[in-house]
């Protein structure tokens, strides 16, 4: 079931009628949510995973319960309570044990993870001891099998659950109050990545929204699905058709230059349409979701870049992966390896091919760049007056762009094979006659001067969009957006493409 389709607005409007105006108590409005979940994760066809998914929720809650119950006890003000064989030998022996339980819950989750996404490509690293049998079964697996839906986002998700239950965050002795957690179908997919402490106390206290936050909602799905199917979509064409395998080596510079230049917009636009679609949706649930996008392409380095990009995800990488490993608190040296390595995760992450590890590799050595620059400025007065003029924010901004629009080709390439030829030929190489012909006049039926203008007309929306609502803090109030919903969604409905593609992010 895809998000922009009448199939899910009739699916969406079945649940709230059932989930406001059937359901009485917290408890059936829990079984609305998780029975409409699992309608939602089967309608994408993939029924066989569904005990994946049910498996993880079931083992996950299991672990966090036992963890919550066996909170040792440690409070300056009942250790009079207790005697001191507690303190020698019964304490220490439950530390030991509550870790141990939370490494089982998290290699339960990583295992999993690996088991479901990772395997065709260890095969194929492991080919070359016995190429006659695990090629060819690589090779099998990465056609005929199909990661689960989610299985990323939920990993994590779970992860982080068993971590801030170890470190004494609430957790849930309620099975279905997890489940609905867990499998909420706005964020089941592709995320947020939401915390239980964060999601679990507004089951507590659900109301109908107001007229204020139905209109908000609304405007947020109509603004979400206009970014994807309008914008995003239309720019998928033009990226199809210059990265094309078959045809990519006839493709010059200036198409390449035009092609990552369309793809880091659309990758934008289509991430942060589906999330604008989810807070939207969960709002109609009476439930508020963890800002995901905050003008990522207006970073002035790339440290910003990644506070403002995925930021549940950057979230987590944080709290999970850099502040364990030490941070920024072990001297420069470790800081930099710390950054690499969580990029490097970040990378892996996203898909199990070789181009996103580049990927995560080029994001670590910009990190460690950064970090060193910004110890040397602090030595520098002259550094750091530079970097604070608007001569360095513009150079910040022009280099952070550069580097992050063109680190894109590894993504929407993960076969390095077609990335690094993209790559090397970027400056000075000559165009195809008849590859021009073919992408701009036959298919796109546009001059590659046009296409340029379509860009730079996106890009200039963003920024106009960026300047109101940072430096002249106007927005829209609830009256306008609810006149502007139907016209959006009467545009998306008119002029997006006929057949509306699929979120970029499902695939990770």
């Amino acid at each position: 079931m895809k998000f922009i389709s009448s199939n899910y607005a009739i699916f969406l409007s079945i649940t709230l009628f059932c989930y406001w105006g059937i359901a009485r108590t917290q408890n059936q409005k829990l079984w609305v949510i998780v029975i409409s979940s699992i309608f939602f994760y089967i309608s994408f066809l993939q029924i066989q995973y569904f005990p994946v998914i049910l498996t993880m929720i079931l083992v996950n809650y299991w672990i966090g319960k036992i963890l919550l119950d066996s909170q040792i006890i440690e409070y300056k003000d009942i250790q009079s309570w207790l005697d001191e064989d507690y303190f020698q030998r019964w304490l220490p022996r439950g530390k030991k044990q509550r870790r141990q339980l939370l490494i089982v819950g998290i290699s339960f989750n990583i295992l999993l993870l690996i088991a479901a996404k990772y395997i065709p490509f260890l095969l194929t690293l492991a080919a070359p001891i016995n190429p006659l049998e695990l090629q060819p079964l690589a090779m099998w697996m990465k056609i005929n099998f199909l990661p689960p839906l989610g299985i990323s986002f939920l990993s994590f998700e779970s992860a982080a659950y068993l971590i801030d239950v170890y470190k004494g965050s609430p957790a849930t002795g309620n099975l279905l109050k997890y489940a609905a957690y867990k499998s909420f179908f706005p964020k089941l997919v592709s995320g947020p990545i939401t915390h239980y402490h964060q999601f679990a106390p507004q089951l507590n206290n659900l109301q109908f929204p107001s007229i204020e936050r139905l209109a908000e909602a609304g405007w947020l799905i109509a603004s979400g699905a206009l970014k994807k199917t309008l914008i995003a979509d239309n720019l998928a064409v033009i990226v199809r058709l210059i990265f094309d395998p078959n045809t990519i080596d006839r493709a010059g510079s200036i198409d390449l230059w035009l092609a990552i230049f369309a793809y880091g917009l659309q990758i934008y636009l289509d991430f942060s349409g589906y999330v604008d679609i989810v807070m939207g949706t969960s709002i109609l649930f009476g439930i508020n979701l963890p800002t995901n996008f905050n003008f990522p392409y207006m970073s002035v380095s790339i440290a910003d870049f990644w506070r403002r990009w995925h930021i549940s995800l950057g979230n987590w990488l944080r709290d999970y992966i850099y502040i364990p490993l030490g941070g920024s608190y072990l001297g420069l040296f470790r800081t930099c390896l710390n950054l690499f390595t969580l990029m490097l995760i970040s990378g892996i992450w996203h898909g199990a091919d070789w181009g996103y590890i580049v990927w995560g590799v080029i994001h670590g050595i910009a990190l460690v760049v950064h970090r060193l620059t910004h110890a040397l400025s602090q030595r520098i007065d002259a550094l750091t007056k530079f970097w604070s003029s608007w001569l360095g924010h513009l150079s910040g901004w022009l280099l952070t762009q550069l580097l992050v629009f063109v680190t894109w080709i590894w993504f929407r390439l993960p076969n390095t094979q077609q990335s690094n030829l993209v790559f090397a030929r970027l400056w000075g190489h000559p165009r195809d006659a008849q590859f021009v012909n073919k992408i701009y006049v036959e298919n796109l039926h546009l001059a590659d001067s046009q296409v340029l203008l379509i860009l730079v007309g996106i890009t200039t929306a963003i920024l106009v969009t960026y300047g109101f609502d940072r430096s002249l803090k106007v927005s829209l109030n609830w009256p306008v957006k609810l006149f502007l919903i139907p016209l959006c969604l009467y545009v998306v409905w008119l002029l997006s493409p006929t057949e509306s593609l699929g979120f970029i992010y499902f695939d990770f």
